[in-house]
């Protein structure tokens, strides 16, 4: 695919391509941009401002395929990214950003390191614009300017969270929603608690997607971001995160009185769905990702246990 048009009047280089190549999505436009896709009078240009005067010629002659990079560690998967944002898979059992222990490995620490490789003459820094807990799995956003974590962050409101959770017990109908004040003052743990000064509300939609006699796979949209919220309105309903080590009654047992098939390897709790306006363009950016194996997994065995009760 190569492609040449002469510019016209003067202007900028991204405004002029998004008029001249309407049919193709932005963001595509900025890979070949960021990919050595995009010429201007036959030089190679990689700036989104980069002038234009009339009677320029710039020729779109982008690589079938940006040349791979380092791949990421720690099990984090690259989904997505632009000039503006990036998106990732994070696993389980990583922390989104550091705490006050030194040297702890992280999804913002490992994502830096991978674009100081991948960019090694451009922008190095990212920045982070929201957080999952340790235990939680799933898609999160970084930002790779200060004013799109800006951007991001005040229209965090317009963004759609949906997660997967898989817990013991089955909710009393097949969909509702949650409702409490929450208490966070304490570091440690969140309780629900009578409205009050030092309580916010917290709103969770559910529905129950599948589930056996004792447990369930749900899925939930937050309307608010309270400190661990599903967690604790789940636990409240009598239906706790399989794995919650701090609000599922289990978790106050000694592993010793647990057979091992029984423990789980992780809490049950996935980030699956993500969608927010681009800082840049607003285009309603959708992401997705699938019920992770392991959970999975937690409902077959709760199904073959139930099996073998019946026999």
């Amino acid at each position: 695919m190569s492609e040449k048009f002469t510019v016209e009047e003067d202007g900028t280089l991204l405004p002029f391509l998004f008029e001249k190549l309407p049919e193709v999505k932005r963001t595509k436009v900025r890979q070949w941009l960021k990919f050595d896709g995009i010429q201007v009078n036959g030089k190679v240009v990689k700036h989104s401002n980069h002038p234009l005067t009339a009677g320029d010629v710039v020729t779109l002659a982008p690589t079938p395929k940006p040349p791979p990079g380092p791949a990421l560690p720690a099990g984090m998967k690259l989904i997505h990214e632009d000039a503006s944002v990036i998106v990732i898979f994070k696993p389980a059992k990583l922390l989104s950003i550091a705490t006050k222990a030194a040297g702890d490995v992280t999804a913002y620490s490992e994502l830096t390191q991978y674009v100081k490789e991948t960019h090694p003459r451009g922008r190095d820094r990212i920045w982070i614009v929201h957080r999952l807990d340790r235990d939680t799995s799933g898609l999160m956003v970084f930002a790779r300017s200060e004013e799109a974590k800006a951007e991001l962050q005040n229209n965090w409101k317009r963004a759609s969270k949906k997660y997967l959770a898989v817990v013991d017990g089955v909710p009393p109908a097949k969909s509702g929603t949650l409702r409490s004040h929450l208490d966070e003052s304490n570091k440690l743990r969140v309780y629900s608690s009578p409205k009050s000064e030092n309580t916010r509300e917290a709103i969770t939609h559910y529905k129950v997607l599948r589930k056996t006699e004792k447990r369930s796979v749900l899925e939930l949209t937050i309307e608010t971001g309270r400190r661990h919220q599903i967690r604790v309105q789940l636990a409240d309903i009598g239906c706790p995160i399989i794995g919650d080590d701090k609000y599922h009654p289990d978790s106050d047992l000694p592993k010793a009185d647990r057979p091992v098939s029984e423990r789980p390897k992780r809490m049950a709790l996935h980030a699956a769905e993500l969608s927010f306006p681009h800082p840049e363009t607003g285009e309603l950016m959708k992401f997705s990702s699938g019920l992770p194996v392991e959970m999975a997994r937690m409902m077959k065995s709760s199904t073959r246990h139930e099996r073998r009760r019946s026999q």
